[in-house]
């Protein structure tokens, strides 16, 4: 089930979730065969992928991986602001 999330708070954790794949990306880098860090590694992406699903459904896409996930016939990717632009920051 869909919690009702803020936009401010649905980017905050999709970084902190994209925080964590990179960081056991690096990690994964040097330690191939932990298989705990690849097990937890796996579901960050998981769980990424659901929270940009989620944020392209509610606000528009993020991310051009997501730009198809929207309940649209139509290519929206350029119709919102962007996180980085004043009408689409958490401010």
């Amino acid at each position: 089930m869909k919690q009702n999330r803020s936009r401010c708070q649905l980017l905050g954790e999709i970084n902190e979730v994209s925080f964590a794949v990179n960081d056991l990306h690096l990690y994964l880098d040097t330690h191939p065969c932990d298989e705990k860090a690849l097990t937890c590694c796996s579901e960050m992406i998981r769980k990424r992928k659901q929270l940009l699903k989620e944020y392209a459904e509610m606000y528009g896409p993020l991310t051009i991986d997501s730009a198809d996930l929207t309940d649209c016939d139509r290519w929206k990717w350029m119709e919102q602001p962007f996180p980085w632009e004043k009408e689409g920051a958490c401010r």
